[in-house]
C-alpha cells in the first residue's frame, strides 16, 4: 500500500504562512531544495486544497527555461509527472495537466486510492492534511523548520488533532534548516 505524506516549511514557530500570508522566507535554497526533491521522486499523486494548488500550479510551468537552476527543473519536471487531485467547492477550472477537482474530501475514497496507488500520495496545505490527519490517513509527517520566527500566520499542524509520533530521520542544513521525519504510531513507515 501507498504512504500519504503531509510534507511542509515551516517557520521555528510552527507556520506556514505569516500573518499577511506571506511565505517568501519559506523558500529553500538549493541545498534543501535539492533534498525535497529527492524526497518527491516516489510521489505519484499530490492532494491539494485550493490555495496551495494554486500557489503549487506555479510549478505547471515554472522550471522549464534553460536559465532556471537546476534544482528547480528537476522540481518541476516531478511536480507535472504527478496526477493532482484538488479539494474545491469553488473552484471552477485547474491550470494544469493530469489534475482533478473533487467537490469533497472524502477519507473513505483517500483509502482506496491508497490502496490502489503504485507510487506514495502526497497531501499540501494544513487545512486538508489537518483533516487527513483526523482521519487517521496520514503515515508520515516530514517538516522542514526554518530558522525565523513570525509571530502568527497559518499554523502547519491543526489545534484540533492528536497523533502520537515516532521520529524516523533527522537532518541539519548548511542553511540552519533542519529536516524532521515523523512516522504515525498506526503504522510504522522505513
Amino acid at each position: 500500500m501507498a504512504k500519504l505524506i503531509y510534507s511542509a516549511i515551516a517557520s521555528l514557530d510552527g507556520y506556514v504562512a505569516d500573518a499577511d500570508g506571506g511565505f517568501d522566507w519559506a523558500a529553500p535554497d538549493a541545498e534543501v531544495h535539492g533534498f525535497v526533491n529527492d524526497l518527491e521522486r516516489p510521489v505519484g499523486t499530490y492532494l491539494y486544497g485550493r490555495r496551495m494548488y494554486e500557489t503549487m500550479a506555479y510549478w505547471e510551468t515554472a522550471g522549464a527555461g534553460a536559465g532556471e537552476p537546476p534544482v528547480s527543473r528537476d522540481f518541476a519536471e516531478l511536480w507535472r509527472a504527478a496526477d493532482k487531485v484538488v479539494y474545491s467547492t469553488s473552484l471552477g477550472t485547474v491550470s494544469s495537466a493530469r489534475t482533478r477537482i473533487e467537490r469533497a474530501f472524502d477519507p473513505g475514497a483517500i483509502r482506496e486510492l491508497k490502496a490502489r496507488a503504485a507510487r506514495d500520495l502526497s497531501v499540501g496545505g494544513p487545512g486538508l492534511a489537518g483533516q487527513a490527519l483526523a482521519a487517521g490517513l496520514v503515515d508520515e509527517c516530514q517538516l522542514f523548520v526554518t530558522p525565523i520566527v513570525v509571530g502568527g500566520g497559518t499554523r502547519w499542524l491543526p489545534g484540533d488533532v492528536r497523533i502520537e509520533l515516532e521520529l524516523l530521520d533527522e537532518r541539519r542544513f548548511a542553511g540552519g534548516v533542519v529536516f524532521l521525519r515523523y512516522g504515525t504510531r498506526s503504522r510504522r513507515s522505513t
